[in-house]
């Protein structure tokens, strides 16, 4: 008998989620990016309705990022 090495199943499924919770949490990040400068430049255009909805974009995908990154501390650190 020929002993498992490598368990191909489980190392698929950690590199899937790996690369799918990378890519998420870029896009993410990325609005919140968008959101800020969206901001500065809506504010600069004397448009403060539009400069405010962008900033609630930024903000709600920064509090998701930080959300996720508190997240995935306490999954590495659980038991």
């Amino acid at each position: 008998m020929l002993a498992v090495v490598v368990e191909t199943k489980e190392l698929l499924q950690t590199v899937a989620a790996s690369v799918v919770a990378g890519v998420g949490i870029t896009v993410v990040f990325s609005i919140a990016i968008w959101g800020a400068a969206r901001f500065v430049d809506l504010s600069r255009s004397e448009r403060p309705v539009a400069a405010a909805a962008a900033a609630a974009v930024g903000g709600l995908a920064l509090t998701a990022t930080l959300g996720v990154v508190v997240v995935g501390m306490l999954v590495m650190t659980s038991n």
